[in-house]
Formats: C-alpha cells, sequence, structure tokens
C-alpha cells in the first residue's frame, strides 16, 4: 500500500505583489462571503481586495514582505514524512492550499501521478470550521471527483482533530517554556486566542467555538497535571473581518482590559495556529505588543506557533496512523 498524506492550509501572498491577487480569491470564497450569486460575489471580493490591498500590503512588509506560510507548511510535511517512515511508514506528503500557491488543485494533481493507493486527507486546522476545513473540503471534493484515478483511492478525510493527546501536549509544552522567561511564572494571564468567524456560523451549528474552548480547556489540564499550573486565562479572538457580529472578546480588548486592571504578565497563545502567519506575525506581535504596551502591560509575551516542533510533527503523524 502506497500511501500519501496531503496537508492544507489557507496560504497566504510570498510577495507585496501578490497581496491583492491573494485578498481576490480568498473573498471569493462562498464560505467567507456568503453571497450565493456567483459574480456578485466575484464582484464584492474584487471591490474588497482593491479597497484593502494597501492596507494589507503595509502588515506583510513589517513581516518581510510576505507570509512564510508556505515556506512553514512544506517544511511540515517534510518533517511528517520523514517522522512516519522513522515509524515504519512508507509515506508521501503532500502540500495544498485554500487561496494561493500550491493551489489544492496542484496538489491533486501531483496526487494523480504519484501513484498512492491510500491518501488521508488532513487540514493544518485542528478546530473545524466550514470556513477552513468546510471550504478546504469543498474544493477538494470537486476536485477529486471530476477525476477517474481517484474512484480507486482509499480516501481518509480527516475533519478535526481539537483533542488529539499529543497535540495538546505540544502546545501545553511550548506554553511552559514561555512562563518559565517571566520573573513570576505563576502570575502571567494566559490569553488563548483563535481566529473569529462570525457568530451566525456558530448558530447555524458550526463546531468552532466548541471544539476551541475543549482545546484550551485540555491544554490548561495539561499544563496543571505536568507542572501544577494553576495561572489565570481565558479565551478570545482576533482577525475580524466587515460589518457582521463576530465572536467575541476580541484579544485587543482583553489586552487593554488587563492593562487597565493592572495586570503585568500576559502570555498569548495562539491556539487555532499552527503555522506562523500574518496573524500571528503581525497582529499579535506588533499591533497587540503596541497595545499592550499603551494598556500598562510591562511583560507581553507570545508562545511561538508550533510550526515544526518535534511534539507536533509525532501529533500528526498519530492522526495519519490512526486512519490507516
Amino acid at each position: 500500500m502506497k500511501l500519501g498524506v496531503l496537508l492544507f492550509n489557507l496560504g497566504g501572498p510570498e510577495t507585496l505583489r501578490d497581496v491583492k491577487p491573494f485578498l481576490y480569491r480568498l473573498f471569493s470564497d462562498p464560505e467567507i462571503i456568503r453571497v450565493k450569486w456567483g459574480p456578485a460575489r466575484k464582484l464584492l471580493a474584487y471591490m474588497i481586495a482593491t479597497f484593502r490591498h494597501k492596507t494589507s500590503e503595509g502588515y506583510y512588509s513589517q513581516i518581510g514582505g510576505g507570509s512564510p506560510l508556505r515556506r512553514l507548511t512544506e517544511e511540515q510535511a517534510r518533517a511528517l514524512q520523514a517522522e512516519l517512515k522513522r515509524r515504519g511508514t512508507d509515506a508521501q506528503t503532500f502540500v495544498g492550499m485554500c487561496t494561493w500557491h500550491p493551489f489544492l488543485a496542484e496538489a491533486v494533481e501531483a496526487i494523480r501521478s504519484s501513484g498512492v493507493e491510500t491518501l488521508v486527507i488532513l487540514p493544518l486546522f485542528p478546530q473545524y470550521s466550514v470556513t477552513t476545513t468546510g471550504s478546504g473540503f469543498a474544493v477538494l471534493r470537486r476536485l477529486i471527483d471530476g477525476q477517474p484515478a481517484f474512484k480507486k483511492l482509499n480516501i481518509q478525510w480527516v475533519s478535526s482533530w481539537p483533542d488529539q493527546p499529543t497535540y495538546i501536549e505540544a502546545f501545553a509544552e511550548a506554553i511552559e517554556r514561555e512562563l518559565a522567561r517571566f520573573t513570576t511564572p505563576g502570575s502571567a494571564h494566559i490569553l488563548f486566542s483563535a481566529h473569529s468567524i462570525p457568530e451566525t456560523y456558530v448558530r447555524e451549528g458550526d463546531p468552532y467555538l466548541e471544539q476551541t474552548k475543549k482545546t484550551v480547556e485540555l491544554v490548561m489540564e495539561r499544563l496543571s497535571r505536568a507542572s501544577g499550573r494553576r495561572n489565570p486565562y481565558q479565551l478570545s479572538f482576533q482577525s475580524k473581518i466587515g460589518p457582521v457580529k463576530w465572536l467575541e472578546p476580541f484579544t485587543s480588548d482583553v489586552i487593554t482590559k488587563l492593562g487597565k486592571e493592572g495586570l503585568e504578565d500576559v502570555l498569548v497563545v495562539p491556539i487555532s495556529f499552527v503555522s506562523e502567519h500574518i496573524e500571528t506575525l503581525y497582529e499579535l506581535d506588533i499591533l497587540f505588543k503596541k497595545i499592550a504596551a499603551e494598556a500598562g502591560v510591562k511583560n507581553f509575551r507570545r508562545v511561538p506557533a508550533l510550526n515544526s516542533d518535534s511534539t507536533f510533527i509525532r501529533a500528526l503523524a498519530e492522526i495519519v496512523e490512526s486512519t490507516i
């Protein structure tokens, strides 16, 4: 049995010239902009991309001129392939992105010509949302349904993994490493920050909020068992787009509130992100750090995204193994 594993993520512009077409693709997604008539949705996406791209280019210019997401995801894929081989499973990994290169269509073509017999589709979104995993699955199903070669494959779809024990362990370890950098680690306020989604999606049954809460509770339980930590903590949300009501409280508002309450030590955990990208490198590290300083938070730190952390890669390997 020849095994293939497709890792997919959102994607991000690799240069400043890529920002406008990236935004257009992002907002053309019917799960992001819920306008049923395609031409109207694409017109709206074009208008948003045209209006926002200069501002977004300014953000990307502050983190090196582009997103590192493709590089980091490809590093994760190579590390996963090596870990599976070390564990006795010969697998070939593939990378696809929803909104930028390598597109999901490119990944499907690479899989088609690879000769794999079993395919595990593993989204790099631990918590399921129709805006991320759901959207990617929809694209992949359209691409795969049109190819006879895929009808012969044993395809396993991993929809979510918010409570995978080794993933939880990876985050707990990362938090403990950062807490150790505070003068008084036990007093630091742990602020879990997740990408927000519109509240209407949750009311319609999207499990993202409940799965994110579950991840947070399990991470704190693991942290308590491993090191006896009883730090205060809470969940907040970032990266709101558009005028509709999104999940709250917003991370920026919570940071301001904590500062006004006199808290000096705050540790932010990017709980829904497994790779560094614009939301961590600009929003958390630059924008929110400035907000924290202005609010009086003296020690503002951030847990790094898991990237290719060895414990996290082991978690991905265990997920793959559990499906075959």
